[in-house]
């Protein structure tokens, strides 16, 4: 490992508020490891992943300048690498891919990349709230009839109420079909999916029905389609009557194709994680996250296997059941593995997130899964991730 490397970090949140949440939680670990680390805010709120990108990468080109501004003289870095969650793993998986270098105005080649939780389907995290808003509505007996959903706030309080008789944990019968839909959306059947259904990220996921699909208005206009889905009510491809029946009748969210296109300005407003990629990539999620799902990690290797790039991509996925909720740990041993190929090590290991036997089985994701805390861990996932592990324990070999 060299020691003379840069560290940038890609934002955490959706907003500006709160930034630093994840960063603390390895930043100690980089420090001590003798990285150079750097952070920022962004220059807008919300879902900006344009101006997370863009200012992410003017940082790593200004943070020599900066640090002896600041009397703190430092070489030039040999390696930078990107790392961020959420929001911050779009950014991060973005910063890699060719088109970002292509059309980027801040232009700069990171070295390697670990996306944490991250958005790694980009618009089709957006999809997905859409498809499961519809399906809902499909099932709580209240069918949309146009995209976008103009009287959300007036029936969603209904809707819920016939899908939920304790919300999000208790389903009615016909909660118990959205639940089947939403477990297919998110990954297929897996280890912690019932959990994460019925905790409080539900909340957040919810709070996202009723857009215009604009993106809270990145776009000018609606970027949101779910023409492409296949809703499906149990693990079987092919489709039963009740499936047919749905996949026929339920409304489709169609994107305007000039929503998200190409630009000349730099990079489009909501930047692409194509996959086109030739450093190590390292990624994280847990399996329970509902927010942005696990079916991110499908997409993005789906695309991976399209653009021939899969030998620079490695995914591991963790036995939480909420959004981000890594130890300190897990993501330290993520980056380590990370460096430690791109300097001519081995390729780490990974975990197999196609394979729908293989994602369903018991101990699916015990291999990468470090349930050990430490002061740096937030109070919630200190708390939070022994509960699970001794609640939900990984089988005995």
């Amino acid at each position: 490992m060299e020691r003379q490397a840069g560290h940038v970090r890609a934002r955490l949140c959706r907003h500006r508020r709160g930034a630093g949440r994840h960063h603390a939680k390895h930043r100690r670990h980089l420090l001590e490891a003798g990285y150079a680390w750097a952070a920022s805010s962004y220059s807008k709120n919300y879902y900006d992943v344009r101006a997370g990108v863009e200012d992410t990468n003017a940082l790593a080109l200004a943070f020599v300048q900066i640090a002896a501004q600041n009397r703190r003289p430092l070489a030039p870095p040999s390696r930078v690498y990107i790392v961020g969650h959420s929001m911050g793993g779009h950014i991060a998986a973005a910063a890699v891919d060719q088109e970002t270098l292509d059309t980027a105005n801040n232009k700069v080649r990171y070295h390697g990349a670990v996306p944490m939780c991250g958005v790694m389907g980009d618009t089709e995290l957006f999809d997905y709230f859409a498809a499961y808003q519809l399906a809902a509505q499909q099932y709580a007996g209240r069918p949309a009839t146009a995209w976008p959903v103009a009287n959300w706030a007036e029936i969603g309080p209904a809707v819920r109420d016939a899908l939920f008789t304790t919300f999000p944990s208790a389903t009615t019968a016909q909660g118990d079909k959205v639940k089947a839909i939403v477990q297919n959306l998110t990954g297929g059947a897996r280890p912690m999916f019932d959990q994460g259904f019925a905790g409080p990220v539900q909340n957040t996921v919810w709070g996202t029905f009723g857009g215009d699909g604009t993106i809270n208005g990145i776009l000018n206009r609606n970027g949101v389609s779910t023409a492409n889905f296949v809703y499906q009510l149990d693990g079987d491809p092919a489709l039963s009557a009740e499936e047919t029946t749905l996949n026929d009748t339920i409304l489709r969210a169609r994107a305007d194709p000039e929503a998200n296109r190409l630009r000349r300005d730099g990079l489009r407003w909501i930047p692409k994680a194509n996959a086109r990629i030739n450093v190590p990539v390292v990624t994280l999620h847990t399996l329970g996250d509902m927010y942005v799902p696990f079916s991110m990690q499908q997409i993005y290797k789906r695309r991976a296997d399209a653009q021939g790039t899969a030998q620079w991509l490695v995914q591991r996925a963790i036995r939480g059941v909420s959004h981000c909720d890594f130890t300190v740990a897990e993501q330290t041993a993520a980056f380590d593995a990370m460096v430690q190929w791109e300097q001519g090590g081995p390729r780490p290991g990974g975990d197999d997130v196609l394979d729908a036997a293989t994602v369903a089985r018991p101990d699916y994701g015990c291999r990468f899964t470090n349930n050990t805390v430490s002061a740096d861990d937030s109070p919630a996932v200190a708390q939070g991730r022994p509960q699970i592990a001794a609640a939900l324990p990984c089988p005995a070999s």
